[in-house]
């Protein structure tokens, strides 16, 4: 199958192209051979190559440059997504879209499943959204929602804490923030599994079990041997954000689960084995 990952580069993207590499002709795309942002561009990239699938996760996801720079998160997360759609239509090809837990609003105590409405609170929420609905006009695609992310090929907030703490540095999360993580490799098999079973819809891909940033970093810490306690929490409202932080975004991997696909471990196995490979 020839599959076309846009934002290879990216941290979840990465894994993808890892992962389907084993089995796949895969298409790494960055902005260099594909800007999402220019349609030309894409159609042109995708006319030549003719993908069966495209993997969309390229993005602007830092959530305080979105609430800064709303036009601009819009032109490449809504506009991009539009772009990559009409693209991959053009050839025939299906789209699986790389979503978050960001566009649910993170104020209710039960997790949430894939059919929950989805009402997110800030601007990057609100793009990917979105580009949920641009995606889910197509008669095959599928929505891939992820949170938290550590794993290979980019520095993320595990390898920052880790970082900081081995230098004998304090790090400081939000001690108000529980949802859930994922290992990007993880979800790459995950991903790769549907894709390649054909049953599409919208999946929640997250490492099972529910966890605050503060426990994951204490949590990672400590595996790797250093101080726990130098990792510190801090109310989300005292650590000067623009933008506002879900209080609690669980997500299940109900829809996972009944169509019996294989569930992802647990966050603390994950963790785990993400650490060691370091």
């Amino acid at each position: 199958m020839k599959v076309a990952i846009t934002g290879a580069a990216g941290l979840l993207g990465y894994a993808l192209v890892q992962v389907f590499g084993e089995r796949h002709h895969v298409f790494s795309l960055g902005r260099a051979e594909a800007d999402i942002a220019d349609a030309g561009q894409v159609r042109s990239c995708f006319g030549k190559i003719l993908p069966e699938v495209v993997i969309h996760s390229a993005a602007i996801r830092d959530l305080d440059v979105a609430e800064a720079n709303p036009a601009e998160v819009f032109r490449v997360n809504v506009h991009g997504t539009r772009n990559v759609v009409e693209a991959a239509q053009s050839v025939g090809a299906a789209v699986a879209y790389i979503s978050t837990d960001s566009v649910f609003d993170g104020q209710r105590e039960t997790p949430y499943v894939e059919t929950d409405v989805a009402i997110p609170p800030t601007v990057y929420g609100r793009t990917k959204l979105r580009g949920e609905q641009i995606t889910a006009q197509l008669p095959r695609y599928w929505i891939f929602r992820v949170s938290v992310l550590f794993g290979p090929g980019k520095i993320n907030m595990v390898d920052k804490i880790l970082e900081a703490v081995s230098q004998g540095k304090e790090y400081v999360v939000p001690s108000d923030q529980v949802g859930t993580a994922t290992y990007t490799l993880d979800a790459a098999r995950t991903i790769r599994e549907v894709i390649e079973s054909g049953r599409i819809g919208a999946y929640h891909v997250v490492n099972q079990g529910s966890v605050g940033r503060l426990e994951l970093g204490r949590r990672a810490v400590k595996i790797a041997g250093f101080d726990a306690a130098k990792v510190l929490g801090k109310p989300s409202a005292e650590m000067g954000r623009r933008a506002v932080r879900p209080r609690r975004s669980v997500m299940l991997v109900h829809a996972l689960r009944q169509a019996g696909f294989g569930l992802p471990r647990p966050w603390t196995e994950a963790l785990e084995a993400y650490i060691h490979s370091r």
